[in-house]
């Protein structure tokens, strides 16, 4: 049957979506648009696709990276032309980075329409560079190419979901009139599933590196960021080795009951625990967020580091002995097989001392936490973990939120956490929030973010209100960017010019900001309780609390000379 330019932009569509249902896809965002009309009616009518409409398309781009991280499959985000697509860039590079699926949809004007002053039509090709996976620009529908439609949707999901995550970029030229009604599909291939794009489930046959053989019997650290995988299997291999963990927020092993963590990573290691010394390092995931850390770890000398897990290629300091092309939970799954022949190092004794020092460090902090009479970002952050229950899901925004957790919390029980550690931006954290709010709205979910992130990020709380999850976002409000006070220029240039350069004090009223997107919002003083009735009540909530960005950085100070004392006393006893 002959269809209409517009039936057959709607067939399209229609084919595109069904596709992706087919494969997997349960989650679009859609940034209201004209050109891009005939996809958003077809996800819109999709019934096992829901569809999250959103004003802005930078918060958009974000909250769809919230829910294809919290789910794990991609989430389609549609924009119109012009502008609005070049505002999805921010999330593409967090996704790019981060290794999160995610399906960019992008319309475009025809051809007869680019480069010749029509409006909102500009270069969409390959816009986002090699930030995607994969870019297509199939064109404007035609029936001739009808047959390698649903083979086109099966790719786009394939390559934003395989053997490396990440976003991919379809720019969909659809010409007016925009309406249509959709015929008939082509038909499916046969079986009904994915392509195999996807690794085999299992442990590979031959990991390159051995745990019996090659690691054990030797002093070693795990580091576990992002990515780093099953946070049991961590836990498991640890323990095996005797070996301490050191762990991001956005570790599943950070919050892992029984796991070897080491509490306050950052102010243990400024202590300069020369015995400490590792022979093996192993790095799963991404990096964490401590510079000390980091530079302890390239200068310990060790005689192997091996790296795996990462969405890219991860070797900052240019030490690794193996970078294994391998997810996390691939060579975890390996090594697990090897752990009943396993015995720990020394018998224990390496896991007793990084014990003994992170039980020191622990009871240093909590002891000079005590002692504060004001506020404190490091107590916020203890103050939110020691309320939130088991499963909750929790993410940490960039800059000090992320720091305070790794450095100075320790969970309790078992979390969920995330964190937008690609790029490691302010950008989108609100929405990212969101989006992992929404992917289950069952689950209490809680935001610690700072007043700049949240300011920079506010639009994600647009509808948020009307979507039915339960997060409550906790604000660290210090007027202005508090992790400049660490910094060199804090100390180096002239105060006011430091303040307008970097602190840049903004002066809002974030409650009357956040109930204007319909939050419930209010100023607390004691966090633990007000965080206990937002999740009691449900809905979306800010709590804001005001600290004092200089007085910040005296008790961070103080808080690394209690560990480094603590630390000091154990060595002389």
């Amino acid at each position: 049957m002959v269809q209409s330019p517009e039936d057959l932009q709607a067939t399209f569509c229609s084919t595109l979506v069904d596709e992706w249902a087919r494969q997997g896809v349960v989650h679009a965002v859609v940034c209201p648009g004209s050109r891009s009309t005939p996809l958003a009616l077809a996800l819109w009518a999709e019934e096992r696709i829901t569809a999250h409409a959103h004003h802005d398309e930078r918060s958009g781009g974000f909250l769809a990276l919230g829910l294809s991280a919290a789910t794990g499959e991609p989430t389609v985000v549609l924009t119109t032309s012009g502008t609005a697509a070049v505002e999805l860039h921010p999330a593409v590079v967090e996704a790019h980075l981060a290794g999160v699926p995610l399906l960019i949809c992008t319309a475009d004007r025809p051809p007869e329409l680019i480069g010749v002053g029509a409006p909102q039509a500009i270069d969409q090709t390959h816009l986002y560079g090699r930030s995607v996976r994969w870019f297509h620009a199939p064109g404007v529908a035609d029936a001739a190419a009808m047959p390698g439609w649903r083979a086109m949707a099966a790719r786009a999901y394939a390559e934003t979901s395989g053997l490396n995550p990440g976003p991919v970029h379809l720019n969909l030229a659809f010409r007016e009139p925009l309406i249509g009604t959709p015929g008939d599909l082509p038909p499916a291939r046969p079986g009904g599933g994915a392509w195999a794009w996807r690794p085999a489930a299992g442990a590979p046959n031959a990991p390159a590196v051995g745990l019996a053989d090659d690691l054990a019997g030797r002093r070693g650290v795990i580091v576990a960021g992002a990515g780093s995988g099953s946070g049991a299997a961590v836990a498991r291999v640890a323990n095996a080795l005797g070996w301490p963990v050191m762990a991001s927020p956005a570790a599943a092993v950070w919050s892992e009951p029984g796991a070897p963590v080491v509490p306050a990573p950052d102010a243990l290691l400024r202590a300069n625990r020369v015995d400490l010394g590792p022979e093996v390092i192993v790095r799963l995931g991404g990096p964490l967020a401590s510079r000390v850390v980091g530079e302890w770890l390239a200068a310990s000398g060790a005689a192997e580091v091996v790296a795996a897990g990462a969405s890219r290629w991860a070797d900052p300091h240019g030490t690794a002995s193996v970078v294994l092309p391998l997810t996390a939970d691939d060579l975890l799954d390996a090594w697990l097989l090897e752990v009943a022949t396993i015995t720990p190092t020394d018998g224990g004794a390496w896991a007793r001392r990084w014990r003994d020092h992170g039980d020191a460090a622990a009871a240093a902090l909590s002891a000079a936490l005590a002692a504060e009479i004001e506020p404190t970002e490091p107590g916020i952050a203890r103050a939110l973990i020691g309320v939130l229950p088991s499963g909750a899901a929790l993410v940490a925004s960039s800059s000090m939120p992320i720091r305070d957790l790794e450095w100075y919390v320790r969970p309790a029980v078992a979390l969920e956490g995330y964190a937008n550690r690609g790029a490691n931006g302010i950008d989108g954290v609100v929405s990212t929030a969101v989006g992992i709010a929404l992917a289950d709205p069952t689950r209490p979910t809680a935001l610690l973010i700072g007043d700049i992130a949240f300011i920079h990020d506010s639009n994600g709380l647009l509808g948020a209100a009307e979507r039915g999850l339960n997060l409550v976002v906790v604000v660290v409000d210090n007027d202005g960017g508090g992790i400049f006070s660490f910094l060199p220029p804090a100390d180096a240039l002239a105060a006011d010019q430091f303040e307008a350069l970097f602190g840049t004090p903004h002066g809002l009223d974030l409650v009357a900001l956040a109930q204007a997107y319909g939050a419930q919002a209010r100023r607390v003083d004691d966090l633990a309780p007000a965080v206990v009735d937002a999740l009691a009540s449900g809905g979306l909530h800010v709590l804001l609390v005001r600290t004092d960005r200089h007085a910040n950085v005296a008790v961070h100070r103080r808080l690394n000379d209690a560990v480094a004392l603590a630390v000091e006393r154990l060595s002389s006893s």
